[in-house]
């Protein structure tokens, strides 16, 4: 009787009281983290143009770029390359707060940086993110983001004693590129070509799409009124003169006019400059396109790759940033 009760009493602590301590301990461990993760930081303030409602606010630095990360990156990618975006994104956000990196003209209207990324970093809410992902997921995302981001607070890039300026890009398609090819005239030692891996297994790796032959002359008359076609076959009229080192199209004739790659690229809203021009049928063009973006600095697919290849976040920023050192925005501002 008495093996009995005590088997009974086992069983009850075993069945019971043991889980409850296990799922007791869990939610003290993610209260702390919420508690982490959650707390205003009392740190550096940046001012965001909101081009979507032209509004501007003053933002915490550290909170600024978990909306850039969950705007620009696929949150489900390795925790690493999540890192290396923020890394990326504070950096190229603490930059142009100092103006060392600001155009001439002032169309973030007095703020230090916009959401538009065509022209600076695209940036989205907390309430706007956990909207747009499944809900069952939602807030593990967020708390993932968060984690990278809070990992790597105030962590900045530098090259020679200066504010590095990370741009990136989704996926380079097999290759990144020289600035210089891409902005003409903006040579960086840090932004220079190298492989880059992995990066097929994007959607956007490589994509085509088909234009009706006269409106591709329409497209190209309206922006140089000189170019003849003199083929009835649009196809012979077309010569790739030269790539970049990147295997990009560094500058292409058509119709007796030469173009560069990057304005062939914007003229027909192409993914990449890396393209290919066939003919599809009597009256129909197709361009084929590899990778996705401009192609300089990381590239978001092949950080990933790497990431979960086992490299740390260190190690891929420095992978894709020839040169670079890594240190806080304490660091820099106390030499």
């Amino acid at each position: 009787m008495k093996n009995f009760v005590y088997y009974a009493l086992v069983m009850v602590v075993i069945v019971i009281l043991l889980p409850f301590f296990i799922v007791k301990s869990c939610s003290i461990e993610e209260e702390d983290i919420k508690k982490t993760y959650e707390t205003p930081q009392q740190g550096i303030k940046i001012k965001v143009y909101n081009s979507s409602d032209d509004s501007i606010s003053e933002i915490d630095l550290e909170e600024y770029v978990k909306g850039v990360v969950a705007a620009e990156m696929p949150v489900e990618f390795d925790i690493e390359a999540l890192k290396a975006q923020s890394v990326a994104a504070r950096t190229y956000a603490f930059a142009r707060m100092i103006k060392d990196y600001n155009g001439k003209e002032d169309i973030h209207k007095g703020a230090d940086i916009c959401t538009d990324p065509t022209h600076c970093q695209a940036w989205i809410s907390r309430q706007d993110a956990m909207d747009k992902w499944d809900k069952l997921f939602a807030a593990k995302y967020w708390n993932k983001i968060e984690k990278a981001v809070m990992e790597t607070k105030g962590v900045i890039l530098t090259y020679d004693n200066t504010i590095a300026n990370p741009v990136f890009h989704s996926n380079s398609g097999g290759r990144t590129e020289n600035a210089e090819e891409v902005w003409e005239g903006n040579a960086l030692a840090y932004l220079v070509s190298v492989p880059s891996r992995g990066e097929e297994a994007s959607s956007s790796y490589e994509t085509t799409v088909t234009i009706k032959c006269d409106k591709f002359k329409e497209v190209l008359k309206q922006e140089y009124p000189d170019i003849e076609f003199s083929s009835e076959d649009i196809v012979n009229d077309i010569e790739v003169l030269g790539f970049t080192v990147g295997e990009r199209v560094k500058t292409i004739k058509i119709g007796g006019v030469a173009i560069k790659g990057t304005d062939f690229r914007r003229l027909f809203s192409l993914k990449s400059a890396n393209f290919k021009i066939e003919k599809f049928d009597d009256k129909t063009l197709k361009i084929t396109t590899i990778g996705n973006g401009h192609g300089v600095g990381m590239s978001q697919w092949g950080a990933n790759y790497l990431a979960e290849k086992g490299e740390t976040y260190e190690k891929i920023l420095k992978y894709y940033y020839n040169g670079i050192t890594l240190e806080t925005i304490d660091q820099f501002e106390n030499k």
